[in-house]
């Protein structure tokens, strides 16, 4: 899920935090060694996960066919991780085609509205979701094998 480029760029941006710290930054007291190592750890996987957190978005914006300008630039401006907390508050659901009629549709839902493909299996009765392995639907108790479902969605029997 997480792009090969940002994942390089998180193994940069964390050695580059290193070489601040031990490189850059005066470092004449010895005793503040702990102290450094500690802040140099810390600071760089914090900016490294931020980079990947950034391309985890860069990627997931794409598949939920979101303008990917505007919430890469939400997530990289807000401070403090602000971005990616609106952006997973906001995301839209995930879409996928309807294997009949190829209309783009949310994956939770049982039945196409445009075909009235069947997706999922459904009680028979009180029209509620179930698992492909129940034997009785766990609203009603309605007997599942009862349902004329299509063969791909029908209930194990044993």
């Amino acid at each position: 899920m997480i792009p090969t480029w940002s994942v390089v760029l998180a193994i940069l941006v964390f050695g580059a935090v290193q070489y601040l710290f031990h490189g850059v930054l005066p470092h004449h007291k010895h005793e503040l060694l702990p102290m450094r190592l500690l802040m140099g750890y810390s600071w760089g996987t914090a900016f490294a996960s931020y980079v990947l957190l950034v391309g985890y978005v860069s990627r997931d914006v794409r598949r939920r066919r979101m303008p990917a300008g505007l919430w890469m630039l939400i997530v990289v401006v807000l401070p403090g991780g602000i971005g990616a907390v609106v952006y997973f508050l906001l995301r839209q659901p995930m879409l996928m085609p309807c294997p009949h009629c190829s209309t783009e549709i949310i994956s939770s839902v049982h039945f196409c509205p445009q075909c009235q493909f069947q997706l999922a299996p459904v009680c028979g009765r009180c029209f509620r979701g179930v698992q492909i392995t129940d034997v009785y639907c766990t609203q009603c108790g309605h007997d599942l094998a009862e349902d004329h479902a299509p063969a791909r969605l029908r209930v194990y029997s044993d």
